[in-house]
């Protein structure tokens, strides 16, 4: 009988504690709530974690307030964790995507710009470039700041009800990303990564943007011929 109540308790013990860090690596959420992003997650973070030492963390919250901005939110968090952490943040209303870690050395395990680049692709940094930059400084930093894979996805239009999943696509992209630059740099190989997903993600992004400028380009040349045939319309 005890033998029972002591097998009953460690199996009650071993549940609890599975329970416990069901969540570890995407730490907060919410904003998604959808139990196949929430097992991707922590299973990736999971076998990082065990390969590597380094701890990949998921914040998705619905905005940083009462903070200042999203850094100071993230600073206050991350004092929570004693381990190596890399913390991926991301907040809804405010629209603001973040990365910050515990330890400065990690930063050499990633490429922290890159992926946090709103430019997917050389061409898209270019056009980003072009509309955007304040001085030749500001046009360099941003034509050769490219590889993104969050900002892209976050930034395509959408329906609402397509919004959560545009989400979790683009978050799970990103902690992929950070998740295989960290494992390359250690020297391991993940098998629970995105891999090929983010290529075909950044294809789709590719398609679509060059589509767009395609159509635009269309457009113009279409509007330029109509108004030299027509030119008595006018």
């Amino acid at each position: 009988m005890n033998f029972s109540r002591g097998l009953a308790a460690l199996i009650f013990i071993a549940f609890f504690q599975n329970i416990l860090v069901a969540d570890e690596y995407l730490y907060k959420d919410e904003v998604i709530h959808n139990p196949k992003f929430t097992k991707d997650v922590n299973k990736l973070g999971s076998e990082l974690y065990s390969k590597t030492g380094v701890s990949l963390r998921l914040v998705c919250i619905k905005e940083f307030k009462p903070f200042d901005n999203i850094l100071e939110y993230e600073k206050n968090l991350i004092q929570e964790f004693k381990e190596p952490t890399i913390l991926l943040t991301f907040s809804e209303l405010d629209k603001k995507v973040d990365i910050l870690v515990n330890d400065t050395s990690l930063y050499k395990y990633f490429d922290r710009e890159q992926v946090l680049s709103p430019a997917a692709s050389p061409f898209q940094a270019l056009a980003i470039a072009v509309t955007s930059s304040s001085s030749f400084d500001n046009f360099i930093a941003h034509i050769t700041n490219y590889g993104g894979t969050i900002l892209p996805l976050i930034g395509l239009r959408t329906k609402k009800y397509e919004i959560l999943g545009m989400y979790s696509a683009a978050l799970y992209n990103g902690y992929s990303d950070i998740s295989e630059q960290v494992a390359q740099s250690k020297g391991v190989t993940l098998k629970n990564a995105a891999g090929n997903t983010n290529k075909n993600f950044l294809f789709i992004i590719k398609i679509i943007f060059y589509g767009t400028i395609l159509l635009a380009i269309i457009q113009y040349t279409r509007r330029v011929m109509y108004r030299r045939t027509h030119k008595d319309e006018l």
